[in-house]
């Protein structure tokens, strides 16, 4: 079959058809570039495997190239890596694998071509390309790999059962190569899937949430959530979010599918933000209904509080994951926490107070909010669709218009702590605390104007009411 190469690309393949020729090896990119060309997607960089001393074979193609071009070698692994015309190549001998039941890391041997082709994880990345000048250019596929891209099928080149056995974490990127192209995994290896879920457990937690966050980064999530779920894998790696599916009825009342609801959710926000954080916070904003799910008679279904309970889980989900417990998670905890307070604003009168805490609470994080807020309507009715989004197009008018005038957003009370304890002779305490809260509040009120003197004035004031007085100078 023919395939479009990059003149950079055709460069890199002359280059080491040339160089194996010299040293008397065979060599073959392989696995995922070769899957990407064929699917017409964007390739950078090249997996080069060859029937002899990967390392040899670099320096090969190094010697053919200018002296300047840098070798990175890595004897322990028998692999070496180079950038050549702004693509990473990496070269690496054709292996055979075995694996001890508890662990994912194998014990490796030199091999053939066809060894090193059937310990990839799927047909599709188990497709190389000859680069011997009798067959320049022929796909080599044992596995049927190209059928199964034409058929969109995600199946493993040996028994399923023995792929997922040897190494666990190809049940994740079963799931998000599934999501990445809109492929279906095939029925028996699905199966093994289920049936081998507890293995996940030997993965690193590291190695999971990089699966999870390359599912999060494409164009329709909730398909790898969706399969993580009916796997049951979800239940072992992501507990919180699993306990949201299902629906319960009393009183011929219900709730609806809280987990499914979130996926979509999810899918809703991508279109509008490439920020991972964000779409994390669109998976785990309502996590917290599951604990905080009660029936209350008369009334039905409630989820009180559940934005603040979902807030307060976001570092034990973080922290399980090995996902990072700095200000990404800060991030991601508040805007969950806030996003039910711009949906508040759309059910009533519409203060200038309320936008006034709203803009100083989220800060900069204001229109990633709204952007959640937005992606969190999810209902059939077009009619109410129509109505939530021209309420939050009004929020969005307020929260502009109160910015302009007020200047809120990242906001500091022109009053700070240093400045109160000087003018009382005050040491850091309750009372300072108190006065410092107080100007913040008149102000965010509309009590008074946010400028210096309207600040000092009130602060005199309310400090005359805590029987405290000014220091003479």
């Amino acid at each position: 079959m023919e395939l479009a190469f990059s003149t950079a690309e055709q460069y890199i393949m002359e280059l080491v058809s040339r160089a194996a020729a010299h040293i008397g090896v065979a060599a073959y990119p392989i696995g995922g570039f070769v899957r990407d060309k064929i699917l017409d997607r964007p390739t950078k960089d090249i997996d080069i495997v060859c029937d002899g001393d990967g390392i040899d074979l670099a320096h090969a193609v190094a010697a053919l190239l200018p002296q300047t071009t840098k070798v990175a070698f890595f004897k322990t692994y028998g692999t070496a890596q180079m950038r050549i015309r702004g693509i990473d190549v990496e070269f690496v001998g054709a292996r055979k694998e075995s694996y001890s039941p508890d662990s994912r890391n194998p014990s490796v041997s030199p091999g053939t071509l066809e060894d090193d082709q059937k310990r990839r994880d799927f047909t599709i990345n188990a497709l190389a390309i000859s680069l011997a000048p009798d067959s320049y250019g022929t796909v080599i596929d044992p596995f049927d790999g190209l059928l199964d891209i034409r058929d969109k099928i995600i199946r493993t080149p040996l028994l399923p059962d023995q792929t997922f056995s040897d190494d666990p974490l190809r049940m994740m990127r079963a799931i998000r190569f599934a999501t990445q192209l809109n492929f279906h995994i095939e029925v028996s290896c699905f199966e093994s899937i289920c049936q081998q879920k507890d293995r996940i457990k030997i993965i690193s937690k590291e190695r999971i949430a990089d699966e999870l966050n390359k599912i999060m980064m494409s164009a329709k999530p909730s398909i790898g959530f969706d399969l993580l779920y009916r796997s049951g894998l979800l239940d072992i790696i992501l507990p919180q979010l699993a306990a949201l599916s299902g629906t319960e009825y009393i009183d011929n009342k219900g709730h609806k599918d809280n987990f499914y609801h979130s996926i979509q959710v999810l899918d809703n926000i991508v279109p509008n933000t490439d920020n991972l954080w964000l779409r994390w916070a669109a998976l785990l904003h309502d996590v917290g209904k599951a604990p905080t799910k009660r029936f209350e008679k008369g009334h039905g279904w409630t989820f009180h509080g559940h934005e603040v309970v979902s807030g307060k889980m976001v570092p034990k989900i973080f922290g399980s994951l090995k996902l990072p417990l700095n200000e990404k998670m800060l991030y991601t905890r508040k805007i969950i926490e806030l996003h039910h307070r711009p949906v508040a604003l759309t059910k009533e009168n519409i203060t200038d107070s309320a936008i006034r805490r709203l803009l100083f609470d989220a800060g900069e994080d204001i229109d990633d909010l709204m952007t959640l807020c937005e992606a969190d309507i999810t209902s059939k009715n077009a009619q109410k669709v129509k109505k939530f989004l021209e309420n939050f197009e009004l929020v969005r008018q307020k929260l502009k218009e109160i910015e302009e005038k007020d200047k809120i957003r990242n906001w500091q009370p022109p009053i700070s702590g240093e400045e109160i304890m000087e003018t009382f002779g005050l040491q850091p305490s309750r009372d300072v605390g108190l006065i410092k809260t107080a100007i913040r509040e008149a102000i965010l009120d509309g009590v008074i104007l946010n400028n210096y003197e309207a600040a000092r004035s009130y602060m005199l004031a309310f400090a005359e009411s805590l029987s405290l007085k000014p220091q003479n100078k």
